[in-house]
């Protein structure tokens, strides 16, 4: 996801590497995914393919103000 932001990522693919950092996520019946970690600010990513670029990038901040570096 680092290597290659304007892959072809899904809103499923962002659910699981959410979950996998405690990362949680609320889609209330919408098109929009809501990412959110306490101390951090909210995410809200449309649902529809493909993801942009500048979403993986928001997303990856906010995976590292949770604390995590991974490079998945």
């Amino acid at each position: 996801m680092r290597n290659n932001p304007r892959d072809d990522w899904s809103i499923d693919d962002l659910k699981t590497q959410a979950a996998k950092r405690g990362i949680d996520w609320r889609q209330p019946e919408t098109s929009h995914v809501t990412f959110s970690y306490p101390g951090a600010r909210p995410l809200t990513v449309p649902a529809h393919k493909p993801i942009k670029a500048v979403y993986i990038r928001r997303f990856l901040e906010l995976i590292d103000q949770a604390g995590e570096n991974d490079d998945e």
